[in-house]
């Protein structure tokens, strides 16, 4: 059998420039849509059972982010359900992934996928619970829903908004939401049912559902960055901004989390809004506090690395976090966490991953609770 390379399914996404030779198969990053973003990959490869493959990407020095290849560990897997780091070098101009698959077919990738299937199993589960409605929001360019979850009474006094993937690429962001949700559903979580009695949460899964089913790594079917769309969101442009900010706006905002993922620091760590130039010392303990029982509620998150202080800008109020913190005076922060692995607490095997997101987005009930006790 001859290798196959395909990627047509769920977010796949590469070109192929030859694989007649599973010692030297040529490969590309394929462009976001309408944008000149490469770094997202996904595919499979069929009839190389035991046979030794060099996956060469040479188009890995002008992707978006090519420090994000520096340490970097491709994930692979057989079943798309466990899926495990794979032998990966970077030169400076090709990243080369090295692999003997066990079987004749393997599946690799950016990062461990969260498929549209899961997506929906998501939201189909979360709505089972009397604590859930689950809203539809509208509809994408390509005409997917855009839902979100309302968890909990939404006549309580505080409101908290989680949004997650607005970069498509980071689906480890919408593991994290897949575990928080889970946690403020469970009974027999403590964090979970006192938030519960002091806020309502908005939570959005996926922002993006149209760049996630594309295979992008960060733009929707119409080529935008949604993460720089929040000043002027349009419905032709960036539907999915322009519905989750006017529901925002309609229901008021007390404390938000925007999901994220970053490809070149492997670490766990958040990005605040003190660059605003109406960002008060009140905001600042605020922010400063929520940080500090972070620490305490998950050995995964640090705050020695980061982005650091960023100076103001034109682009400031595009983006998410800081543009909630400027119209709602709320504490608004984008939480990171790596593709590569948390180089503070290393997993060769799996790197980070799904499930340590998901253990995250349980953890960080604790920080919110706190933050919401002490606002009230």
């Amino acid at each position: 059998m001859s290798i196959k390379i395909s990627q047509q399914f769920d977010a796949g996404a590469i070109e192929v420039l030859r694989a007649d030779d599973p010692a030297a198969i040529d490969l590309n990053i394929r462009k976001d849509s309408h944008a000149d973003i490469t770094q997202w990959f996904y595919f499979r490869v069929q009839g190389a059972q035991s046979t030794p493959l060099s996956l060469r990407f040479l188009n890995a020095g002008s992707a978006a982010y090519p420090d994000g290849w520096k340490d970097y560990q491709a994930v692979a897997s057989y079943d798309r359900d466990n899926w495990f780091r794979v032998p990966t070098t970077y030169d400076g101009k090709v990243m080369t992934i090295n692999h003997t698959p066990e079987y004749d077919s393997v599946y690799y990738a950016y990062f461990e996928p969260y498929s549209w299937e899961r997506h929906l199993s998501l939201l189909d589960n979360a709505q089972l619970s009397p604590l859930v409605k689950l809203v539809d929001l509208g509809s994408t360019i390509d005409g997917r829903d855009l839902n979100m979850l309302v968890i909990g009474d939404p006549e309580a006094e505080q409101k908290v908004w989680v949004i997650a993937r607005q970069h498509p690429g980071e689906t480890m962001a919408e593991w994290f939401v897949e575990g928080m949700v889970e946690a403020l559903l469970d009974p027999a979580n403590p964090f979970g049912r006192q938030c519960l009695k002091e806020a309502v949460f908005y939570v959005v899964p996926n922002m993006n559902p149209d760049g996630s089913v594309r295979g992008n790594l960060r733009t929707n079917a119409a080529g935008a960055n949604l993460n720089r769309e929040w000043l002027n969101p349009t419905m032709e442009r960036s539907p999915e901004v322009f519905l989750v900010k006017n529901k925002m706006l309609e229901v008021g905002c007390d404390l938000c989390l925007d999901i994220h993922g970053d490809e070149g620091l492997p670490y766990v760590f958040v990005a605040g809004s003190e660059s605003l130039p109406n960002f008060t010392p009140d905001q600042a303990e605020a922010q400063q506090y929520f940080i500090d029982n972070f620490l305490i509620a998950s050995p995964d998150f640090q705050d020695e690395h980061g982005y650091g202080e960023t100076p103001y800008t034109d682009e400031t109020l595009t983006m998410g976090s800081p543009h909630i913190t400027h119209a709602f005076g709320c504490l608004s922060l984008t939480l990171e966490m790596p593709f590569k692995d948390n180089a503070n607490d290393p997993d060769p095997e799996t790197g980070w991953n799904g499930a340590r997101s998901a253990e995250l987005g349980k953890a960080i009930l604790q920080p919110v609770l706190q933050s919401l006790v002490a606002q009230q």
